[in-house]
């Protein structure tokens, strides 16, 4: 069982995450929904959402560590030996992707030189396949998993901006759209009719 003490920080540290990132119309019911848990229905909650495992507070396990071990599904872009580039499924903007380290990370100063590097390579892949005005990268740290978001902005668009749910064949049309090989669709295949060669005169 869950202490009282135990109980309070997993309502806090969900609402911090529901506030985070949830679109904007859903955080008061979600909020409330929660809030309406009695402690045995939010202790269930978290063992089937892979917050705690197998009743030991000791191995509470977040969203973030859920998608790497792969317990969570995702919509992943890119990756190296340090992170993971996922499409958020909240987003604030098309595109909207989050840097998330393999390691539980609880600070940006913890983050590797290759964390950053995904981050690059992910900012350049998003303005090249997406074309963005410009595209914002910001740190943000839930349920205590510092992240990374790569923001694409179009108009006037902020980490604070309102999110919408994504549909699921939306995010694989562009999984698929940012994942596609460098000038993979710009090859023409060539036929015999498209040389023309000089007639030799004899």
């Amino acid at each position: 069982m869950l202490t009282q003490e135990q109980i309070k920080e997993i309502k806090k540290k969900l609402i911090q995450q529901i506030n985070s990132t949830f679109p904007e119309e859903k955080k008061e019911e979600a909020i409330t929904k929660l809030k309406e848990m009695n402690n045995e229905k939010l202790e269930e909650f978290v063992i089937q959402n892979g917050l705690i495992k197998n009743r030991d507070t000791s191995r509470q396990k977040c969203i973030f560590c859920s998608i790497i071990s792969r317990d969570t599904p995702s919509y992943k872009i890119d990756e190296n030996e340090e992170a993971v580039a996922i499409l958020e499924i909240n987003p604030i903007s098309k595109g909207h992707t989050l840097i998330v380290p393999k390691k539980h990370l609880s600070s940006r100063k913890e983050f590797s030189e290759e964390i950053f590097v995904l981050a690059k390579k992910v900012k350049e892949k998003i303005q090249e396949k997406l074309k963005p005005k410009e595209v914002e990268i910001s740190t943000q740290n839930i349920l205590g998993h510092e992240i990374i978001n790569i923001l694409p902005i179009y108009k006037e668009e902020d980490i604070n901006s309102p999110r919408k749910s994504a549909e699921q064949e939306e995010l694989k049309k562009l999984q698929k759209k940012l994942t596609e090989k460098k000038g993979k669709s710009s090859i023409k295949q060539i036929s015999a009719k498209d040389i023309w060669i000089n007639p030799r005169i004899p």
